[in-house]
């Protein structure tokens, strides 16, 4: 077989395999996939976001007499979170809050009459211009000892299960009620 014919036997081969490939490929272009899109998550209402609140506050609750969370309310506009203890009570404004100031630490309730378990303390810092919160004594008069320019939450750090993620699941459900309530979402700024 002489070059030229080889060449042309090489030529006809190809053009059959292009063929075969645009016959084979035209179909499959005239197609049209459908993408369909995962349905939409179901972001938690105020109500639902609370009700875990509620909960984890309660069961996770310091027993040592001073620091224990009595009882958890919301008022019905979702704007203002109560919470009763021993000696009195908070009102922390969601509105006024900052969700980027939230931080955990680990705090010793302890004083020199008494030695007490520690307690996982939630701080979050409100809005400049704005109070977090206003605490009453057990009289309902306005004890103005304690500052107004963060709201805490203690939980006991004994209760909390190792390894539960309670923390970041706490503060990412506070964080959804504060921007639902109207306070500062938190934004990334290190973008």
């Amino acid at each position: 077989m002489n070059h030229v014919e080889r060449r042309a036997g090489l030529r006809l081969a190809a053009g059959v395999c292009a063929a075969v490939l645009a016959i084979s490929v035209c179909p499959c272009t005239a197609q049209t996939y459908t993408h369909k899109k995962a349905p939409a998550a179901h972001e938690p209402t105020s109500a639902e976001i609370f009700d875990y609140m509620h909960g984890a506050l309660l069961a996770y609750s310091p027993e040592d007499g001073a620091n224990d969370n009595l009882e958890v309310l919301i008022d019905p506009t979702a704007t203002i979170l109560t919470i009763k203890q021993p000696d009195g009570h908070c009102d922390i404004f969601l509105a006024s809050l900052d969700a980027n100031t939230i931080v955990w630490d680990v705090y010793d309730a302890s004083d020199s009459m008494q030695t007490r378990a520690p307690l996982a303390r939630l701080t979050v810092a409100a809005i400049a211009g704005k109070k977090a919160r206003t605490c009453y004594d057990p009289d309902n008069n306005v004890d103005p000892s304690i500052p107004t320019l963060r709201a805490r939450i203690l939980f006991s750090w004994n209760a909390i299960p190792d390894g539960s993620g309670f923390q970041s699941k706490f503060t990412k459900a506070f964080k959804k009620l504060i921007k639902q309530s109207g306070g500062m979402a938190e934004k990334n700024i290190f973008k």
